[in-house]
């Protein structure tokens, strides 16, 4: 007897874990897209800072260049 009520409660662990699982997936998938999003976002910001330090870095190099024809 006690081992059929070990595995009756097993059996209904697994089905509030899964009934769990089943609830949860729309906040998962949301999740899943605001991550998406904002990995976009930091990609875009960090694209944008590479671009100013490049003309910033030319900037510099073509002002070193005029000074050294004077």
């Amino acid at each position: 007897m006690k081992e059929f009520f070990v595995g009756l409660l097993v059996i209904v662990a697994a089905l509030v874990l899964a009934g769990l699982g089943i609830l949860l997936l729309p906040f998962l998938l949301l999740l899943g897209l605001a991550l998406r999003i904002l990995v976009i976002i930091a990609l875009g910001l960090l694209l944008i800072w590479l671009v100013g330090k490049l003309v910033l870095m030319v900037i510099d190099a073509l002002k070193g260049k005029e000074t050294k024809k004077e």
